[in-house]
């Protein structure tokens, strides 16, 4: 055994003898395609690292042009400062950067890249091909899986272009987790919307198999960049934010309360120009409109944040996705009295179509006419049918458990019916009145009753349209289709997934860049209503990368209940209110809206009496 004393410290070594040491020093390559476990997932993670160093090269344009969502191949090229030859091998050694050189600088990160790990990584499970120009000398660099470089000369143009090709080719276990390629472009499309909102000053081009997805110019000008991804209904609800403390300053825009989300990626956080995900602060710009929209929506942010980089720290996860703030209450504070001040200030009355409805008799009418107006059409009237009352009288049971009257249709033929006992989880209710214009007062032998008739009537549409989404599905072809316009990487979804939009009743196709054309609806959605309901579709379906049916099924007959049903201070009469009642009764759930708020509260009639002394424990 030989000890060794070097600087004060004990090294203990073992000469080579009959015991062969255990722990060996993983060779270049191997320890590359574990680092590319954690830098790069999917193609978005290879978009991201390339387009960051096309960045920190000062580049003033950046064009991506992908190959099958960029599974066959990836190309990134900018004109920025470019590399000699010496450099441009270097750069596929690990953790070889040009933007830290000491211990002080990693305290003090202005560049979106620094540990160097991002290009071996992906050059040991691709192909890569690197021509690079400093202005002075032109390199190209070619590679397989990270081996075997070949250098040569190249042309003079200043920039770099990177093109990385069959990822994962040698690693087939992680392409086979690679999403479909609609998913994989949509994840591409919002990383590179973030990057253009991020650098308005640089012009952002992305293709993807020679199809435009999106452009920018460059101007600087970023309510044009949000133009440019979003269209022009959102850019003229965003208003502007700017405001600053001793340790932050804060820019970009808000939406109005009306315009809103059903996920939290409309919601794009900047810190020195650098794309970050925290749960943190993006809680605190929800907590913003509380009160302003819906627990289950989100608003469209893009908030830029600078701050002295001392005071972060963004070396805390491998993708520097996250970021941990020193003075986070000072932000906190920031970014809720700026955000908090403006919603105040803006005038919140959103433009709506009135309701030229006096009584719910009408509304009735209305539904039933046009109802059995599409129904003419079809040879499948009984499935899809969405009367707003029932037709045929069910079989009720007394309390001596006899039939009653309304039996006598049914048990004449009892070869063609099945009779089944309907269970009402409420007794029958007398109307006595409706106050505030909303809340109607009834009455049983138990006590009394108060129903909101908005959330009644929303119940009892719910589980009407719930049962015909299930059913048969008839369209009706629209006279002028309903163009919906959106972001890139939401087309993207809601295109991979029109046989969804089909199979329930909604015939969509595309019209021009990142637009779809809807030209039919189910027949049991209103006219006045169809645009609406339409792009709330659109919107559950844009909300997730995969689908659960169930819960499809029923944000979309939440949805359009909701848009048939009776609204506050709409004026009911008597006749009305007892059928409103009867209905809710019928209904599986009568006790809460699709929404989970209340339809009735009660006070039993025992209640009354000790309120009003009548009863003494």
């Amino acid at each position: 055994m030989t000890i060794l004393v070097l600087r004060g410290y004990t090294l203990i070594t073992k000469l080579v003898g009959d015991i062969m040491s255990k722990i060996k020093v993983m060779d270049e390559i191997l320890a590359n395609k574990i680092a590319a476990g954690e830098v790069v997932e999917k193609t978005m993670n290879v978009v991201k690292e390339l387009v960051e160093n096309s960045i920190d090269a000062k580049s003033s344009e950046i064009t991506i042009k992908l190959i099958e969502s960029g599974v066959k191949e990836i190309e990134v090229s900018d004109d920025g400062i470019g590399m000699d030859e010496d450099d441009a091998k270097m750069a596929f050694l690990r953790h070889a950067t040009s933007k830290l050189k000491n211990l002080d600088d990693l305290f003090y990160i202005e560049s979106l890249g620094f540990r160097g790990e991002a290009l071996p990584s992906i050059a040991s499970v691709s192909n890569v091909r690197l021509k690079t120009s400093d202005g002075t000398t032109g390199t190209l660099v070619m590679l397989n899986g990270g081996e075997d470089m070949e250098v040569t000369r190249a042309d003079l143009q200043k920039g770099t272009t990177i093109t990385v090709s069959n990822l994962f080719y040698n690693t087939p276990v992680r392409l086979k987790y690679l999403k479909n390629l609609y998913v994989e472009l949509a994840n591409i499309v919002e990383y590179v919307n973030k990057m253009a909102l991020s650098y308005p000053n640089i012009k952002f081009t992305l293709i993807n198999n020679d199809k435009l997805l999106l452009q920018t110019d460059g101007s600087g000008d970023l309510l044009k960049v949000i133009y440019q991804i979003y269209g022009i209904d959102i850019t003229k609800k965003m208003v502007e934010i700017r405001e600053e403390n001793d340790d932050y300053y804060i820019s970009g825009y808000i939406s109005y309360p009306e315009v809103t989300k059903s996920n939290r990626n409309s919601i794009t956080t900047l810190v020195n120009g650098r794309v970050i995900k925290n749960n943190e602060l993006n809680k605190i710009i929800v907590d913003c409109y509380h009160t302003y929209i819906p627990k289950d929506k989100f608003p469209i942010i893009v908030l830029n944040i600078d701050v002295d980089p001392i005071l972060i720290d963004i070396n805390i996860h491998p993708t520097k996705m996250d970021i941990k703030f020193s003075k986070m209450d000072s932000l906190k504070e920031l970014v809720s009295e700026v955000i908090t001040k403006k919603l105040k200030e803006l005038v919140l009355i959103p433009n709506i179509s009135v309701r030229d409805v006096s009584n719910i008799s009408e509304v009735k009418n209305q539904i039933n006419g046009y109802i059995q107006e599409k129904n003419m059409q079809s040879k499948n009237i009984e499935e899809i049918r969405l009367d707003f009352s029932v037709n045929e009288e069910p079989v009720v049971y007394n309390d001596e458990n006899n039939l009653t009257d309304n039996d006598s249709s049914l048990t004449q033929n009892s070869e063609s019916y099945t009779t089944i006992e309907p269970v009402y989880r409420i007794k029958e209710m007398i109307p006595r009145g409706i106050v505030y214009s909303t809340y109607i007062i009834a009455e049983n032998e138990d006590g009394m009753y108060i129903i909101d008739q908005h959330a009644a009537a929303e119940r009892i549409n719910y589980e009407k349209v719930l049962k015909a989404l299930k059913n048969h599905v008839v369209f009706v072809d629209l006279l002028v289709p309903i163009k919906v316009e959106l972001p890139a990487h939401e087309y993207l979804i809601v295109r991979n997934n029109f046989s969804i939009l089909e199979e329930y009743g909604f015939k969509a196709e595309e019209f021009g860049i990142n637009t779809i054309l809807i030209r039919s609806h189910p027949n049991w959605i209103m006219d006045d209503i169809a645009e609406e309901c339409v792009r709330k579709v659109i919107d559950i379906i844009a909300s997730k990368e995969s689908f659960d049916f169930d819960q499809f099924v029923w944000r979309m007959a939440a949805t359009m209940a909701c848009r048939m049903s009776i609204k506050a201070n709409d004026y009911i009469s008597y006749d009305d209110q007892v059928w409103l009642l009867n209905e809710l009764r019928k209904c599986e759930n009568p006790f809460t809206c699709p929404h989970g708020r209340p339809t009735i509260i009660t006070y039993t009639k025992y209640d009354l009496e000790k309120l009003f002394k009548r009863s003494i424990d």
